[in-house]
């Protein structure tokens, strides 16, 4: 039988930034070490946050890492946008304790990516082996990898996790050479009504893209404004604190793009969004001043236009959102995977899955065919 040795690291920070993004690779940004290490150093994560970061890891034979998984204790199921509430009720109503829980995964973010980070690929397995041993050493009532890629996905079911599908909408890139070319492909009642919000949106307004050094300390203070807006309406509290946005800037600045809405100079909303190597990702937005559509125009519109001209492949808008489907961005299907070592409640949770999976498929056959495209 063969041994398998993984160790757990005391944090992002603890791992060299080198060793780390060796496994995790340059495509996906929230993966980084700079980002996961900003959401360390600012408080977001750690703390009294709920999330603890434990990252798994298994070494080659040099002791360098070749897997990484970035897990994090989880002490409740909030930033996580894959739903586990009721699993937590049920497991609380049988006698048992849900939380802690093992979640691996991008803190309050709902971007697929890897979740084994793999320099070496044959150590996938015995990374999720690494990841189960964690959690029935430490007596934790389950592990959950939240927005797994297709490409990962496999291996996952390979070791027995259960599987879960989601829904998100997608922006996709079919070549377009100007946003004009992407209404093109769209009925002409929606082509219509996309440009009339557009000009509604930023008529009195100036819109800016900053990047990289042209992101300056008052720019980070009124998205600040607009975050914490944004964030006390939906989640009762911001799960980001004010000093993640700098740091987050200096570690990784031209991986950013902030888009702001102006009145006379002043800023009044913005919209964060990170650059990959073939996506542009959407993540926060907020304003001061209610202005009709301009939502819309700052995380939608704004954002495919910055795709076409970076000639990204996609741009994903974030958790949920049926109301994007008229503005061109589809639905596609997002995984989880998730380890019940009772195999009661693993029977349970089983049961419901498929269920619910039947019930994401026929809901996106139905929103394929409201997309605003061209029949033909």
């Amino acid at each position: 039988m063969t041994t398998i040795t993984a160790r757990i690291a005391q944090g992002v920070r603890a791992v060299p930034a080198d060793q780390w993004d060796a496994c995790a690779g340059p495509g996906n940004p929230f993966l980084s070490h700079a980002f996961l290490a900003a959401l360390e150093e600012s408080g977001s994560v750690g703390g009294r946050s709920g999330w603890q970061a434990l990252p798994v890891i298994v070494d080659d034979e040099h002791g360098v890492p070749a897997a990484i998984a970035p897990a994090y204790a989880k002490a409740h199921s909030q930033g996580e946008y894959v739903f586990d509430h009721g699993w937590a009720d049920a497991w609380g109503r049988a006698g048992g304790d849900y939380y802690p829980k093992l979640q691996i995964a991008v803190p309050f973010t709902p971007v697929p990516g890897p979740r084994l980070l793999l320099r070496d690929g044959a150590q996938a397995s015995a990374l999720i082996a690494g990841l189960e041993a964690v959690v029935t050493q430490n007596g934790l009532s389950s592990a959950h990898a939240t927005f797994v890629t297709d490409e990962q996905l496999p291996l996952f079911e390979a070791a027995g996790w259960l599987t879960r599908a989601g829904t998100q909408f997608h922006w996709a890139n079919h070549g377009y050479a100007s946003f004009d070319d992407f209404l093109g492909d769209l009925a002409s009642r929606k082509r219509k009504a996309i440009r009339k919000e557009r000009a509604a949106a930023v008529a009195g307004l100036t819109i800016r893209h900053l990047s990289g050094a042209d992101i300056r300390p008052d720019h980070w203070d009124a998205f600040w404004r607009f975050y914490q807006d944004t964030g006390s309406r939906k989640w009762g509290q911001p799960y980001l604190t004010r000093s993640f946005f700098p740091l987050l800037s200096q570690a990784m600045g031209d991986r950013v793009l902030l888009i702001l809405a102006e009145r006379d100079g002043v800023p009044i909303a913005g919209a964060l969004n990170l650059i990959g190597d073939d996506a542009l990702y959407g993540r926060y937005w907020g304003a001061v001043e209610e202005v009709p559509f301009l939502h819309f125009e700052l995380c939608y519109y704004q954002a495919i236009d910055a795709a076409i001209a970076r000639g990204l492949a996609r741009v994903e808008a974030g958790a949920q959102g049926e109301h994007k489907l008229a503005r061109g961005y589809t639905p596609v299907t997002t995984w989880s995977a998730h380890f019940l070592p009772d195999p009661g409640f693993r029977a349970a949770v089983a049961d419901f899955l498929t269920r619910e999976r039947a019930a994401v498929a026929q809901e996106q056959e139905y929103l394929g065919e409201l997309a605003p495209f061209r029949r033909g």
